[in-house]
C-alpha cells in the first residue's frame, strides 16, 4: 500500500489507505470514528448486520502498529458506538488486544457517542480527554467546528468523496484539508459515510484498498 506524505503545520504525516493518519516524529497512530459495538447495536435493534466487524477493527489496527512505528494511538472520538458496546464479548475482544500490546498509549478524545455510550472498560487503559485537546501543533477534537488554538484534527463527520464519469460513479472515503483543519475519515468497519461537499481552499485526499490520491 502507498501512503501520501503531506505538511500539516509545519509536521510531515502520512495519510495511509487504510483511512488513518501516521504522524512519524510522534510515532503516534491517528484515527477516527472507530465505533465499537456499531453492529451489535443494530442486531440489538433486531437489524440482521454483520458479526465480527469488533475483530475487523482490532484486526486494521494490529496491521498498521506492525508496518509503522506505533508507541501511541489516539482516538478522535465515537471510540464506543452505543452502551451495548460494554457487552462482555465485546469488552472481551479489545481487553484481548489490549493484553498483546500492553505498552501502547492511548488517547481516547471523547466524541457525542462516547458521551452517550459512557466511557471505555478501564482495563482497556486508555487516557480519557474532552475536546479540545494540545499536542504538539495540533489540536485535536471530534467536531470539526470547536474553536481551538493549533490545527485541528477531527472525525465525526465520516466524510466520503464522489468521483464521477459520464457513465460511473464511486463514493470514497477522504480525507478533507483546509487551512486550519483536517476532517479524517471513520476509521471502522460498518460506519458508513457522508458525501461532502469541498470549501473554497479544501484539499481532498481519496483512500482506495491501495493508496492515497490528492483528487482536488
Amino acid at each position: 500500500m502507498s501512503p501520501r506524505m503531506i505538511e500539516l503545520a509545519g509536521e510531515q504525516v502520512l495519510l495511509l489507505p487504510q483511512k488513518a493518519l501516521y504522524w512519524p516524529r510522534e510515532t503516534t497512530l491517528i484515527v477516527a470514528d472507530i465505533h465499537f459495538g456499531k453492529a451489535a447495536s443494530f442486531r440489538a435493534l433486531g437489524v440482521p448486520v454483520p458479526h465480527g466487524t469488533t475483530a475487523q477493527n482490532l484486526d486494521a489496527l494490529d496491521a498498521l502498529i506492525a508496518t509503522h512505528a506505533v508507541t501511541r494511538i489516539v482516538f478522535l472520538g465515537d471510540f464506543l458506538h452505543a452502551k451495548s458496546a460494554h457487552a462482555a464479548r465485546t469488552v472481551g475482544a479489545m481487553a484481548e488486544w489490549r493484553a498483546r500490546n500492553p505498552s501502547l498509549q492511548l488517547l481516547l478524545v471523547r466524541g457525542n457517542h462516547d458521551k452517550h455510550a459512557g466511557d471505555p472498560a478501564g482495563v482497556l487503559g486508555i487516557e480519557l480527554v474532552d475536546e479540545p485537546h494540545a499536542l504538539g501543533p495540533f489540536a485535536l477534537t471530534h467536531h470539526p467546528d470547536i474553536a481551538a488554538d493549533g490545527y485541528v484534527l477531527a472525525g465525526h463527520v465520516h466524510p466520503v468523496y464522489r468521483l464521477a464519469t459520464r457513465l460511473d460513479s464511486v463514493r470514497l472515503p477522504c480525507f478533507v484539508a483546509g487551512a486550519t483543519r483536517m476532517v479524517l475519515p471513520s476509521f471502522g468497519a460498518f460506519t458508513g459515510g457522508h458525501a461532502v461537499t469541498p470549501e473554497e481552499g479544501d484539499r481532498i485526499y481519496v483512500a482506495t484498498e491501495e493508496a492515497v490520491h490528492l483528487v482536488r
